[in-house]
């Protein structure tokens, strides 16, 4: 006895064959399949045959790059027309508002993000159609406007003068004698910083040309700032000597740099006729710096200001 068992099945719509019967054969043209079920049964199935496809170059076939449906974007050019006209009838009309739609409440409570563009709709209403109604309405919401912002400057006044510490009032005043006082502290820190241990440590370096009418005007300034420092400058002709020049990228003359004596670093001061104090603030900024007592972030910051609100390492301190 036969111990494997082979079950063929015929789909007759692939096969072209009508009820099975004894006579029934597979057709030669139909590709079939075997699929063990079981050790002892196999079934073979006939495969799904694919239609023929042509390759679209072949003869009677429109050639793949002349076949309009193949296209890139910019080949629809009757829809990119068409997409244009759609565009143009469904672009919004420019908004018209009127006061009617609005109540006082809704237009004193509305988000500013939302008030703004009202406010804009309203003055180019105006501007566009220059009646007396539509002048008077933007000039109310206008009123709205400047209400609104008087409501916050009142606030924030009452906020500052009971809490003064969220305000710079105390570092710098805005009233004549806070500002005597204030720039009393900075005249004194500059003044302590360039008559101490620094001008022992630090030297300056001028550049000039002998024919240079700006040179001329600041080797007045440089004399002030040598008798009042007793620094020691070193004024450097920078056509005779091109390579100390070429050092320190010197472009334009009058030209003053910081150095420190006992290594290679130096910083710009001054380019151009300077005025003597800011040359002074500039120094005394520059020798912070390279010392290490400030950073880039706190340059501009004196010493009175650390720990205050113009010391950014304060917040920086609380942010880690």
């Amino acid at each position: 006895m036969n111990r494997y068992l082979v079950i063929i099945l015929f789909s007759l719509s692939i096969a072209g064959h009508g009820m099975a019967d004894e006579k029934s054969q597979p057709s030669a043209d139909v590709q079939w399949s075997a699929t063990q079920v079981t050790p002892n049964v196999t079934v073979i199935t006939p495969m799904q045959q694919q239609p023929d496809q042509q390759h679209p170059h072949e003869e009677g076939k429109i050639p793949y790059y002349q076949d309009v449906k193949h296209g890139g974007w910019w080949w629809y050019e009757q829809d990119q027309e068409k997409k244009k006209e759609d565009d143009k009838e469904n672009k919004p009309k420019h908004f018209l508002p009127s006061m009617k739609d609005y109540t006082n409440d809704q237009l004193w409570t509305m988000h500013p993000k939302d008030f703004q563009p009202l406010l804009d709709a309203f003055l180019d209403k105006a501007v566009q159609y220059p009646t007396e109604e539509n002048v008077a309405e933007y000039y109310r919401i206008q009123d709205i406007a400047r209400s609104r912002a008087n409501a916050f400057v009142n606030v924030a006044t009452l906020v500052w003068q009971k809490h003064p510490e969220l305000t710079l009032v105390d570092e710098s005043p805005t009233n004549t004698p806070g500002r005597k006082a204030m720039l009393r502290l900075r005249a004194g820190e500059i003044h302590d910083t360039l008559f101490a241990s620094s001008k022992k440590d630090y030297a300056l370096i001028y550049f000039y040309k002998e024919d240079c009418e700006f040179c001329k005007a600041q080797n007045g300034i440089i004399k002030l700032f040598v008798d009042k420092y007793e620094w020691q400058v070193k004024k450097v002709d920078v056509e005779r000597n091109t390579e100390i020049a070429a050092q320190f990228n010197v472009s334009t003359v009058p030209a003053l740099f910081l150095i420190y004596r006992y290594d290679d670093q130096f910083i710009p001061i001054s380019a151009g006729v300077t005025a003597i104090n800011e040359i002074e603030m500039r120094i005394y900024n520059g020798i912070r710096l390279l010392s290490g007592q400030i950073t880039p972030e706190e340059f501009n910051m004196y010493e009175y200001e650390r720990g205050g609100g113009f010391d950014p390492s304060v917040y920086d301190n609380n942010i880690r």
